[in-house]
């Protein structure tokens, strides 16, 4: 069993990789390597898709590696892998980002990618801290993850779904913003599991253990 986090020069992948590493070796879920090469991804049993960053800048990073997009849309949309989306890989879900320029995303899940507008002038964008999930959908990945769990979230973009069936939590921050979104063999989180002590330790533990 093998897990690839794709490595396209988004952010730092190390705080990801050392929680993956952990939480396969606590369930017996395989190896987790870091990679770039198309040929990793069409071996991998699962997928992960860190994002840190603009989403033009994050579109246009993955699409810089040869072949390394085809094999990521092969691999899910073809072959039906686990995919997990984070942050603006999460976003990156969507059918369009609005962020500066209008971006096209991967269409898997409908809807845009829109600036938090917290109704409270008081409350500042980004939306960076801990955040209480609301959950409203049921999955695998959520086993475990109840109302009232920590995530952390650091962005100023969030998705505005189009089937409010796709979005699984959102949080409050002056209004919904989106936090978890999942259809099929996709999950996205805007926040950063790796980063969000236990609940996101589960939820990564969860993913690699997802059988869909």
């Amino acid at each position: 069993m093998r897990t690839v986090l794709i490595d396209y020069d988004s952010g730092n992948l190390h705080s990801a990789e050392k929680a993956f590493q952990r939480m396969a070796q606590e369930v017996d879920a395989g190896e987790v390597i870091v990679s770039d090469k198309p040929e990793d991804i069409a071996r991998a049993d699962r997928i992960v898709l860190p994002g840190d960053g603009a989403f033009p800048a994050c579109r246009a990073g993955l699409r810089s590696f040869d072949g390394l997009e085809e094999a990521v849309m092969e691999a899910v949309t073809r072959d039906a892998k686990p995919f997990m989306g984070i942050c603006v890989g999460m976003q990156m879900l969507a059918t369009w980002g609005r962020e500066y320029e209008d971006v096209r995303g991967f269409d898997w899940i409908g809807g845009e990618v829109v600036r938090i507008a917290p109704s409270d002038p008081a409350l500042k964008v980004p939306h960076m801290g801990w955040n209480d999930l609301i959950v409203t959908g049921d999955h695998p990945v959520l086993s475990g993850i109840k109302t009232g769990d920590h995530a952390y979230f650091v962005h100023s973009y969030h998705m505005d779904v189009a089937n409010p069936a796709d979005r699984l939590a959102h949080v409050d921050y002056g209004g919904d913003v989106t936090a978890i979104v999942g259809r099929d063999t996709v999950i996205g989180m805007q926040f950063h599991p790796e980063k969000s002590q236990d609940a996101g330790l589960r939820m990564i533990a969860n993913f690699l253990t997802w059988r869909p």
